[in-house]
């Protein structure tokens, strides 16, 4: 009995033939008609048995692209996805800053007033209760009596009584108490003079009197520059005191008083020494604001005017002297003390004070002869002013005091002096004329 082809065993693969000759391009074939966009899955095909190797046939031309297909229902939704699984935990961040603060809430609603409470005990063992009413007390004895109250306010005074009976005439009174002093009566009147009477017996004749000296006529004013009177010099009677003038100012002129002359040294102070009249018969008293100008004393200068009592401190004093003969000032124009002529004596010594100015271009000056042109204290603001009207006085900025100067011998007739400004004190008296008051002898 023979194999079956089926149960024979497999031969050898024979040897790879040669390459089959290109296949002839065929033509492009018509297009289908458009199918349905029914996705439907089929069951799996078998897997198919590989072909020989044959001839590779050349690739056919793209076919035309058919008519689009109808769009294709939307497929049933799909199941949910499985959870992922939870991430790793994350860095803890910085706290954060504290928020601002909100409003206040609206005001709740008022509570309820809660049940009174139980009543406390002592014991919650024993509670308290009350017990019966006692009975009524004895009375007490009276009450010693009390002290006298204050007197009380005297009553309304009672209707007059009926007269009564004469009664025997009483004992002398006390003498009574002296009565008050009576108005004092006016004076009357000073009587006439009388007759004359008869001349009396001639007298016994008196012993010779003192030698007077008869009187000189020469004055000598002399100004402390202070609030303090100056002295006489020895052996001159002092005439009077004042306050030393220096020049005043009325409709806007100036009138100067020579500081050498009585004229000078007014007895008494004022901010306003004079009245104005005109040819109505008409005379007006500080209606203007005129000025008076008064030598100073060395106060120190006030920061405000000066009112009543605070201007009599800042016053030069002055003093009328009499002199046996007339005094003159010399000037030296240098730091030197200039000299006496023969037969005269020193008074005082000084510096040379020129002229002044104050209100406006108004003022005045010294005879360089006068005692007035030789003030013993040199500063440079040796006058203060007065407003007469209102009262008061004060240094202005206004106010300018000339002195003779120094002069080199060599350079006084230069062409040009030397300009410069001296602010300090000693500097300033180093640039102003000595000179001295001298006196004739008698």
């Amino acid at each position: 009995m023979g194999r079956s082809p089926s149960s024979a065993p497999p031969g050898l693969p024979g040897d790879q033939g040669p390459p089959g000759l290109d296949g002839i391009r065929g033509q492009p074939g018509n297009p289908g008609p458009p199918g349905e966009t029914i996705f439907v899955q089929g069951d799996p095909g078998d897997i198919g048995i590989q072909g020989a190797p044959g001839i590779s046939g050349q690739r056919g031309q793209q076919g035309a692209r058919g008519p689009p297909g109808n769009q294709g229902r939307e497929g049933p939704k799909g199941p949910m996805g499985i959870h992922g699984p939870q991430g790793p935990p994350g860095a803890v961040g910085h706290p954060g800053d504290q928020g601002f603060q909100g409003k206040p809430g609206p005001k709740g609603p008022t509570g309820f007033i809660g049940d009174p409470g139980e009543p406390g005990r002592i014991d919650d063992s024993c509670p308290t209760i009350p017990g019966p009413p006692g009975e009524a007390g004895q009375r007490g004895d009276d009450g010693s009596i009390g002290l006298s109250g204050p007197i009380g306010h005297p009553g309304p005074q009672g209707r007059k009584g009926e007269e009564g009976s004469c009664g025997l005439p009483g004992q002398d009174g006390l003498p009574g108490a002296p009565g008050p002093p009576g108005d004092q009566g006016h004076v009357g009147e000073q009587g006439y003079t009388g007759p004359q009477g008869p001349p009396g017996q001639t007298g016994i004749p008196g012993p010779p009197g003192p030698h007077v000296r008869s009187s000189s006529g020469f004055l000598l004013v002399l100004h402390s520059q202070s609030d303090r009177e100056p002295l006489c010099p020895q052996g001159m009677p002092k005439l009077w005191t004042g306050y030393s003038l220096l020049y005043l100012e009325g409709q806007e002129k100036a009138h100067n008083q020579d500081l050498g002359l009585a004229g000078s040294c007014l007895p008494v102070f004022n901010t306003m020494p004079f009245a104005y009249c005109n040819i109505n018969q008409v005379c007006y008293y500080a209606s203007r604001n005129d000025k008076s100008y008064w030598l100073s004393s060395a106060a120190p200068l006030p920061m405000m005017p000066l009112s009543e009592e605070e201007i009599e401190p800042y016053i030069s004093r002055c003093a009328v002297c009499e002199a046996p003969a007339q005094a003159v000032a010399v000037h030296s124009q240098d730091q030197s003390i200039p000299p006496c002529p023969m037969n005269w004596r020193s008074l005082w010594i000084g510096y040379s004070f020129l002229m002044h100015t104050g209100s406006g271009d108004q003022g005045g000056g010294q005879s360089l002869t006068s005692p007035g042109s030789c003030l013993e204290d040199f500063r440079s603001a040796p006058f203060i002013e007065c407003q007469g009207q209102r009262g008061t006085c004060q240094f202005f900025a206004n106010e300018y005091s000339f002195w003779l100067t120094t002069v080199m011998p060599e350079l006084q007739f230069a062409s040009a002096p030397l300009s410069g400004t001296l602010k300090e004190g000693q500097e300033q008296r180093k640039k102003i004329s000595r000179c001295q008051v001298c006196l004739k002898h008698g």
